[in-house]
């Protein structure tokens, strides 16, 4: 008869026993992996906006996923493995900054894919990537208001400011003075507006005898209502 030792070390000794996952099933697990990779590859090249796309970074996330799969393999074959990876990956710190906070869900996302594929549940992966698309997708097309126009406009007599304000109303449905710098024999304005008629605007302001030159900048921005 054991005693209760005797049984802990069984159970203790059981818990190393290594588990040994087929070629094939090794295999499909990686391709399934691979495929929702370049799934995952192709919705960030889609959704990404031009600012902030980075091709190296999109690679990243394809090799993640695939990475991350092999790993949960290897964890599943044995604890003492597993234990040792998490003694080799505690060491590894990763200072890359993120700069757009759509790339961190995507990074979450492509973890997550490797994981879930390599623990063999590939469906759940699969629902989860064509969810996140559907929601992603939806939420990008919500409207969001339009980001006010910057009007940058040098002008050689200090007493111009009154006749560029007045063309300004004329074309903008809103506009508000942000910056005045003068000096010996020039003004510099800066306005901001809402305006749909910016090429009317400007033309119309280079018409005006004291305007030397004048800018209409709008930003790829987001502004809330």
């Amino acid at each position: 008869m054991m005693s209760v030792s005797d049984v802990f070390k069984k159970s203790f000794l059981d818990g190393f026993s290594t588990y040994d996952i087929g070629t094939s099933a090794a295999i499909a697990v990686m391709l399934t992996a691979g495929l929702l990779s370049l799934y995952l590859f192709v919705v960030y090249r889609v959704v990404t906006r031009k600012t902030f796309y980075s091709k190296t970074f999109n690679i990243s996330l394809a090799g993640i996923t695939l990475i991350t799969a092999a790993l949960i393999l290897t964890i599943q074959s044995s604890i003492v493995v597993s234990l040792g990876m998490v003694g080799a990956l505690s060491i590894v710190r990763f200072r890359t900054a993120i700069k757009d906070p759509m790339d961190l869900m995507f990074l979450f996302w492509s973890i997550t894919v490797g994981i879930i594929c390599g623990v063999g549940l590939a469906k759940i992966a699969v629902i989860l990537s064509v969810a996140l698309t559907l929601a992603v997708l939806v939420l990008d097309r919500l409207p969001v208001a339009k980001a006010p126009q910057i009007l940058v406009v040098n002008a050689s007599d200090l007493s111009a400011e009154d006749t560029v304000m007045e063309i300004v109303k004329k074309h903008a449905r809103s506009s508000s003075v942000k910056s005045r710098n003068m000096t010996a024999s020039s003004l510099d304005l800066v306005v901001e507006l809402r305006t749909d008629a910016g090429s009317e605007l400007l033309r119309e302001l280079m018409a005006a005898g004291p305007v030397i030159s004048a800018s209409l900048l709008r930003h790829d921005g987001e502004v809330t209502f």
